[in-house]
């Protein structure tokens, strides 16, 4: 062996031990550090975010954060067995035991407005670490009160959650675009002593307040250049979705419309808990995820897996969900 070949040897060795005598005090501060991590139960700086092109427009999806529930079958599929819910999710590799739910805000920047749609959960999620549209908000380089309008696709409290915060508009300087019909059913008094009384309650904490700066509309209204409004009624009485148009681009904001990627797109005329008309939810599922087939449009859906956009098919009893890749990006 020579003397050049001894000294390499002796460098590995000693470069070895040092590693070695070295790993527990790095790892005493790593589990320190994480020990910390976890006491104060901290968040990333900001929520998840996904900017888009649709034309001239700035499209970004805001995650404001999502929730795991039990006994999928309880929700989705409620016309159906168990078995049946089960062995659809476990043919499409999911977990037949639980889901995750997302809550996804969208901004557009139109380059004239900056036009909010929903506004996630607002205070009431933050204690669960939802509740993180104002953050996202600001990470995408804009600010609340650059906000100009904020168009409400129906009153569910997952979607006006947000319109206040500390009992002020969290929106200071928007005005609000509302679906007529759905804001006549909540505030009406009438829903007092039924199911959807928290709703009524919800409406005239965070909505009324607001409705003198608001406009209502209906099926076919224009909310701004390249943006209507199209009736899609069911999942609540009023319930709305968007169609945003530039440059000869097109894309569909379905709210929730479809609730789940597999269980309500492939399973459209399956029932589901929260749909307040069951069968006119189902026939909103296949007049707009028809239409979206049809013409190969992108859409954004409010609880889709984050970042929720991506397009669907006809196949077998409804639609597969393609999630988006680089389409909006180019």
């Amino acid at each position: 062996m020579t003397s050049d070949m001894k000294m390499k040897r002796r460098t590995l060795m000693t470069a070895g031990t040092m590693g070695v005598l070295a790993a527990p005090s790095f790892m005493t501060g790593f589990a320190t550090a994480q020990e910390k991590t976890d006491s104060q139960n901290m968040q990333p700086a900001h929520p998840p975010i996904r900017a888009l092109k649709l034309g001239a427009f700035k499209v970004v999806v805001i995650c404001d954060g999502t929730r795991t529930s039990a006994k999928p079958h309880e929700t989705y599929g409620t016309n159906q067995s168990e078995q049946a819910v089960s062995e659809l999710l476990a043919l499409n590799f999911l977990p037949t035991d639980a889901l995750v739910n997302s809550y996804s805000p969208v901004l557009v920047d139109t380059g004239t407005e900056v036009i909010l749609f929903d506004t996630g959960l607002g205070e009431a999620g933050r204690e669960a670490g939802s509740g993180r549209l104002i953050d996202g908000i600001r990470a995408a380089g804009y600010t609340p009160e650059g906000v100009s309008v904020v168009v409400l696709t129906h009153m569910h409290g997952d979607h006006i959650g947000g319109l206040m915060e500390g009992g002020k508009p969290a929106f200071a300087n928007a005005r609000y675009v509302i679906g007529e019909a759905e804001f006549a059913f909540w505030k009406d008094p009438a829903r007092v002593g039924t199911p959807a009384e928290g709703g009524h309650k919800g409406v005239l904490e965070k909505v009324v307040p607001l409705a003198e700066k608001a406009t209502f509309i209906g099926d076919g209204a224009q909310v701004a250049p390249g943006i209507s409004a199209i009736a899609a009624f069911g999942h609540s009485p009023g319930h709305m979705v968007f169609r945003l148009e530039s440059d000869g681009k097109a894309m569909m904001l379905t709210a929730d419309t479809a609730n789940h990627y597999v269980l309500s797109l492939q399973r459209p005329d399956w029932e589901v808990r929260f749909d307040m008309d069951k069968a006119a939810a189902a026939a909103s599922r296949r007049k707009v995820f028809g239409m979206i087939a049809s013409e190969r449009l992108p859409f954004i859906g409010y609880h889709m897996p984050f970042p929720a956009v991506g397009f669907v098919e006809a196949q077998d009893q409804g639609y597969r969900f393609v999630p988006a890749s680089y389409q909006l990006d180019i």
